[in-house]
């Protein structure tokens, strides 16, 4: 049963192949009227699947040079990057912040706690004037970049 259905999804994916490919560019179609933005960006979506056709079959391209110039274009360009450029990045952003965030809480957590360090030694000291409340700031800023400084590396 599962021999079948494999056999079936791969007919499938050929058919597929097969009718994506007749709008690839290189189509004969575009000889009599040049291709505009919306084949630009059809172009450029199916990119990949064109490119796989375009090497078995060399009546198929994945741009077509009979094209009305900047909108094709730009068209071409929308469409690559929905079908490519969505792909590479997606993830990794997600990642990134995910860090920062997590970086962000432990810099809090830090100052925090270096804060109520501070307080009570000055407190103990019984010193609480402008000049120290200063020096207090001017830690707390400087334990910041260096907390930066090595998150970042």
């Amino acid at each position: 049963m599962r021999r079948w259905t494999r056999y079936a999804a791969l007919a499938a994916l050929v058919v597929a192949l097969a009718a994506l490919a007749g709008c690839a560019a290189g189509s004969p179609r575009f000889m009599e009227e040049p291709a505009g933005f919306w084949m630009g960006v059809w172009h450029g979506l199916i990119i990949i699947i064109a490119f796989i056709v375009s090497l078995f079959n060399h009546t198929v391209h994945i741009y077509e040079a009979n094209n009305n110039g900047a909108w094709y274009d730009f068209g071409f360009i929308i469409g690559l990057l929905i079908s490519v450029g969505g792909c590479i990045g997606g993830g990794h952003k997600k990642r990134r912040r995910r860090k920062t965030d997590e970086w962000d809480e432990i810099g809090e957590k830090v100052e925090k706690r270096v804060r109520m360090g501070i307080d009570r030694w000055l407190e103990e000291k019984g010193e609480r004037d402008d000049e120290w409340e200063e020096i207090g700031k001017k830690i707390e800023e400087k334990i910041k970049r260096e907390l930066k400084d090595w998150a970042d590396k």
